[in-house]
């Protein structure tokens, strides 16, 4: 199987052209044996490109331990800039097919070269039912934020936001202390308030036009980069007061530009980078990569 290894801000997936390559009926059992760091490629999941009937190429993601995920902002960049380099498409912007809808990205250029790629994500989903998130108590028809999260016995304060898939924002001193998001982030992740689990973000707010993140991705662990996640984290520090409609989100693998216009869309920019391509075998492959993570 011929596949390309590429990241945005250092969130890194493995991407197939669903053009070229015939792949097996099992694509989560396939997802995480390319996602293994040790036995596989190394990767934060599988993403598949393909035709689309209604855009330029279609996105299908599957996160590291094999389960879908609905949206993922750094992978629909690097999507984009693989449609250029590998499949000659000069449109811009591209029109890309996901599972949330048809999502425009623009290529930004420095002359010839591909700076950045900047993406539509479209308009939060703040009510609880677009999370989805179940918590007693709540107007469902009201934004959940910085409301009271019980784990075991204590109270965590969270902001929610869906940006195709699911984000509770936790806004936090210093995002230096990995401990918190290791212990934390799964908890929260597997919380029974969210009956699809949730992304979780730790925040640090620098100044109104700048933050600190990391964060904990659903089924793929701690990760580098989240770019929905980074757009989730300037809604509900705006939501909250804390920020200005535009900033600057500083993540372990770097820096994604969001911005939340006055037209209620969230706009990301941010690097798409191709990192190496190769061969991945399919056959004699050891079990054990067919397992769980």
């Amino acid at each position: 199987m011929r596949f390309t290894k590429m990241h945005g801000a250092g969130n890194d997936y493995v991407y197939v052209s669903l053009w070229d390559e015939s792949l097996p009926e099992d694509i989560p059992a396939l997802a995480r044996r390319v996602s293994h760091r040790h036995f596989g490629i190394g990767s934060d999941g599988l993403i598949l490109i393909g035709p689309s009937n209604i855009a330029d190429a279609r996105m299908q993601m599957f996160n590291a331990d094999g389960s879908p995920g609905l949206m993922c902002g750094n992978g629909l960049r690097c999507v984009a800039r693989w449609l250029h380099d590998h499949r000659g498409l000069h449109g811009n912007p591209l029109r890309i097919e996901t599972a949330r809808g048809v999502v425009e990205a623009t290529l930004e250029w420095d002359g010839t070269r591909v700076k950045s790629v900047r993406v539509n994500m479209g308009r939060p989903g703040l009510a609880p039912a677009d999370i989805p998130v179940i918590l007693n108590g709540n107007d469902a028809r009201e934004p959940l934020v910085d409301v009271p999260l019980e784990i075991e016995g204590q109270d965590v304060r969270v902001t929610l936001v869906s940006m195709g898939n699911p984000h509770a924002i936790v806004f936090v001193e210093s995002c230096d202390e990995g401990e918190l998001v290791r212990t934390l982030g799964p908890r929260i992740e597997r919380h029974p308030a969210f009956p699809d689990r949730t992304n979780v973000e730790f925040v640090q707010v620098i100044s109104r036009s700048e933050l600190r993140m990391r964060v904990w991705e659903r089924g793929a662990g701690e990760t580098l980069a989240c770019g929905t996640g980074a757009c989730a984290a300037v809604v509900g520090g705006t939501l909250r007061g804390l920020l200005e409609r535009r900033a600057a989100v500083h993540l372990p693998g770097g820096t994604l530009e969001i911005e939340w216009t006055s037209a209620g869309d969230v706009l990301m920019a941010g690097p798409a980078v191709e990192v190496f391509r190769g061969d991945f075998p399919l056959m004699d492959v050891d079990p054990m990569l067919a397992g769980t993570l």
